[in-house]
């Protein structure tokens, strides 16, 4: 992706200034069918920055970005966006706001990437506010950023896993709101272009002051781009803060269970895990 010039600035919402969190989770639980999958966990969003949610499976990373999108309500606490309780938004307000990319979303029958990505302009609709030139430019920068551009035509469904996850990418940076939330983003990616979304990522928060989360399970990719990591064991947050800091072979160890040597990356210090006494 070629990012250069002032692209990225056609998807991104206007602002000054830095923000506090806008949004945060606020002693929240969350029980399924009797179970406990969040329990009294509180979080804020760095404004600004790149957010990775890890920790092992069924620990709640997913369950607490679906309860932050509001797809989830809360059984107990309360999610907070932009100093309001999300519940008092209407939902189209709160998808000018916030963009989320779920871990399997639905396909609709027959639709082409551009007609998908399109539907990331949907909240921007109001009786008095229908298609402009504007959103046609904001969809084709969206395919441009993703590599999506030359299926444009193509229906999402003929695509395999990697060009159908970059299409609903598009869509949500389509979207162009001041919150990205993506659960597992790169899952159907290679290398390239995963490494390619994180940095597009990365460059939304500082370019375009947009504040975005991540659920991720690759941990050297989540420590490698993210400002800000939350570790999650037992739907609780176990550490929490900025990567340089948070990010430790103990905190692993503890979390995952795995012992670890952590080793500088040697460009850029971040760190790199490898687990102990692996045989040659």
């Amino acid at each position: 992706m070629n990012d250069s010039g002032s692209g990225i600035g056609d998807l991104a919402p206007a602002r000054s200034g830095a923000a506090a969190s806008p949004l945060e989770a606020q002693h929240v639980g969350f029980d399924y069918s009797g179970q406990i999958v969040l329990r009294d966990l509180s979080l804020r969003l760095p404004a600004q920055r790149l957010t990775a949610l890890v920790g092992p499976n069924g620990s709640g990373k997913s369950t607490l970005m679906s309860t932050l999108a509001r797809l989830h309500a809360p059984s107990a606490g309360r999610i907070v966006l932009d100093g309001r309780d999300i519940g008092s938004y209407p939902t189209k307000e709160v998808a000018r706001r916030m963009a989320i990319l779920p871990q399997t979303p639905i396909v609709p029958e027959a639709i082409t990437v551009f007609d998908l990505v399109s539907r990331g302009r949907y909240p921007h609709q109001t009786t008095f506010r229908r298609w402009t030139e504007a959103d046609t430019a904001a969809v084709e920068r969206a395919m441009e950023m993703t590599n999506t551009l030359d299926f444009s035509t193509r229906p999402v469904d003929s695509l395999f896993g990697g060009q159908r996850q970059r299409c609903w990418i598009a869509m949500a940076l389509a979207q162009q709101t001041e919150i990205i939330l993506l659960d597992e983003p790169t899952s159907a990616l290679d290398l390239h272009f995963q490494l390619e979304i994180l940095d597009l990522l990365h460059r939304l928060t500082r370019e375009h002051r947009q504040t975005v989360a991540i659920v991720l399970h690759d941990l050297n990719l989540a420590s490698s781009h993210a400002d800000h990591m939350v570790f999650l064991a037992g739907g609780r947050i176990v550490a929490e803060g900025p990567t340089v800091e948070v990010c430790t072979a103990e905190t692993i160890e503890t979390v995952f269970g795995v012992p670890v040597h952590m080793l500088p990356h040697p460009e850029t210090g971040r760190p790199v895990f490898t687990p102990r006494g692996v045989r040659s």
